[in-house]
């Protein structure tokens, strides 16, 4: 199951969560963007449930990540 995570940050803090968000070893892929987020990434695991935990136990616990929107890939 693949699902992307938009990621915003506090101010400044941008690169600093890029760069510990790449080093979780289910995110395949990541992004430094412009709109509204900061970092968008590919996210991989077994399930729905996996993918939750990988947000709420890695993402969420990054100093400067404020929020996140979760995309589920269907196809």
């Amino acid at each position: 199951m693949k699902a992307l995570v938009e990621i915003s940050t506090e101010v400044g803090k941008a690169r600093a969560v890029f760069d510990s968000v790449k080093k979780i070893e289910n995110v395949k892929e990541a992004y430094l963007v412009t709109g509204h987020c900061d970092i968008v990434a590919l996210v991989e695991a077994e399930d729905l449930k996996a993918i939750g935990d990988i947000i709420l136990e890695k993402i969420h616990r990054i100093e400067g990540v404020v929020d996140t929107e979760t995309l589920i890939c269907v196809e």
